[in-house]
Parts: structure tokens; sequence; C-alpha cells
């Protein structure tokens, strides 16, 4: 594996188990026990109902692109050679929104609605990221 060169997210406690379920190459959920809802790491509490129990789910790697831009300027010397590149909003099946990348297709390709589903970016040895790509169905 070459060095990678750009930030690395530190897994904290609550977002420890996502980042455990993405080196095995599953997409890793909070529902909450309370009322159902799906959460993304980020949030101890359920964003509906407030409750702080919750369990870990695999979710289904499945979703549209809610939102996207296309990066052009260099905010971060580590991706000056990535330039254009993309950031999307991903609104999974199961509801929550994520921010990644759209990999395997050119950036004039994308539109809001596309259907996508994740993959998984090992970055480092001990780090993998989701991204997503488009699906065909």
């Amino acid at each position: 594996m070459t060095e990678y060169k750009k930030p690395v997210p530190l897994p904290g406690p609550i977002s420890e188990p996502f980042f455990e379920g993405a080196k095995r190459h599953e997409l890793m959920l909070m529902r909450c026990l309370s009322c159902g809802a799906y959460r993304l790491a980020e949030r101890p509490s359920c964003p509906e109902c407030w409750s702080d129990d919750y369990e870990w789910v695999k979710g289904s790697g499945r979703g549209s692109i809610y939102s996207y831009v296309i990066m052009h300027q260099q905010l971060h010397p580590a991706f000056a050679d990535d330039i254009p590149y993309n950031v999307a909003v991903v609104e999974l099946e199961e509801g929550p929104r994520m921010v990644s990348n759209i990999v395997g297709c050119g950036n004039e390709e994308l539109r809001v609605g596309q259907p996508v589903e994740v993959v998984f970016d090992a970055i480092t040895e001990d780090c993998t990221i989701p991204r997503f790509r488009p699906r065909s169905d």
C-alpha cells in the first residue's frame, strides 16, 4: 500500500463501530431502539425522539445523490492533484444523509437523484472509508 498523504478520519468512541464496519466492507448505521430511526455515527442522541438508546445495524449501502459540488479550488494541499473532484451528499435508503465522493464515473455524469451504492476504499492499513459509485439498476 502506498503512503496516503490526505487527512485520515480518527474514530472516536461513538464512531468506532462505523469505521470497524467499513473495514469489513459493511456500512454500519445507528438505529434508535425507541423509535427505529436511523442515523450516522456523529450523533449520540436520536434526532427524532432524543433517545440515547441505539444499536448498530448493517445498512443497505444503497442510496441516491441528494446534492453535490465539484471542487475546483485547493482547500487543502493534499487534494491538489485531485482537482476537480466531487463532494456529494448521499441520501441512504434508510434515511440518513452522508457526505462522500462518487467514484467510477466522470464528474460530468453526476446528477441529483442518481442511484448509487457504497464501495469501500482502504486508504491506510488501519482505515477504510465508504465512497459511492453509480448503480446500474
